[in-house]
């Protein structure tokens, strides 16, 4: 009696079947790290509500002093059509988001200096899931913190409407892209006293010349191109668009333009993605290399 060996019904090699459960397993570890490293930041932010209300000072004083002091000097000079305190809503928000959301990178810094973080790249996870869960914490921190502020949009004369909460998840995606920067910095500073130096010399330029204090469109020269070349610029021109209500002064500030042509609001958004995610892939070769 001639004697047929069984076939495996499933078609499927036993190394094939062991590496996709591996590579579950990973996945699953992976997701799991980033999950813990975002709550480890949502626990951050419940612990400092002082400090993350002091945050908020600085922000609503650009807003309502400044912004009613120079609202004055508008109206005074030109046709009145124009409410500099709702021009600078946008870039309030982004101010609002800005330290929160760098504040992961500080994070880094300190861990490395109290050794906590040495212990973390002992653990068998990747360490691209340690810093993505560290940027999507800072994400909705900053995003957490500029909720204050979209509820007094009504006293600059933004109407309430649900772009708002579209500016909202815009918001989420600039202060991503705020952290992934910081992380960028924290895994190429060891002092934390360097790392706030660094940050504040970084960060200041990029928001003043980003449109959210001065109009982008007729600057002379050097400073017109280096507002457009700078990245943020599309940010707050993209919220800028985004949020109800005339934000350009009575049409005579426009956003940036590519030789006439004015990018739409998704490019400008895929724009910040993109350098976001180039900012958290160069963070994670340099932070996988060995200390």
């Amino acid at each position: 009696m001639h004697y047929q060996k069984p076939t495996s019904t499933s078609g499927a090699h036993p190394v094939a079947l062991t590496t996709a459960v591996t590579s579950r397993r990973r996945l699953a570890r992976d997701l799991r790290t980033i999950r813990v490293q975002w709550q480890r930041e949502m626990i951050r932010l419940r612990r400092n509500r002082l400090s993350a209300a002091m945050g908020l000072l600085s922000p609503l004083l650009y807003l309502l002093i400044l912004g009613t002091g120079l609202s004055s000097v508008v109206a005074a000079g030109g046709d009145g059509s124009g409410d500099f305190r709702a021009y600078l809503f946008p870039g309030v928000l982004l101010m609002a988001a800005q330290a929160p959301a760098l504040t992961v990178g500080a994070s880094i810094v300190w861990d490395r200096q109290s050794g906590f973080l040495r212990q973390m790249l002992v653990l068998p996870v990747g360490r691209p899931a340690l810093l993505t869960g560290l940027c999507l914490g800072g994400a909705s921190t900053g995003a957490a913190s500029c909720v204050p502020v979209l509820v007094l949009a009504g006293l600059v004369g933004v109407p309430y409407d649900l772009r708002l909460l579209v500016a909202l998840v815009e918001v989420a995606l600039l202060s991503f892209a705020f952290a992934t920067l910081g992380v960028l910095m924290a895994v190429c500073i060891r002092r934390l006293e360097t790392f706030q130096v660094v940050a504040g010399l970084s960060t200041a330029p990029m928001l003043f010349l980003s449109g959210a204090v001065f109009p982008a469109s007729g600057l002379p020269g050097w400073l017109g191109a280096a507002v457009i070349a700078n990245p943020l610029t599309y940010g707050v021109d993209a919220l800028r668009r985004t949020l109800p209500g005339p934000l350009d002064l009575g049409g005579q500030a426009s956003g940036p333009g590519w030789g006439g042509w004015t990018p739409p609001v998704l490019l400008e958004l895929g724009i910040i993605a993109l350098l976001a995610l180039a900012a958290l892939w160069v963070a994670t070769y340099r932070f996988s290399r060995p200390e």
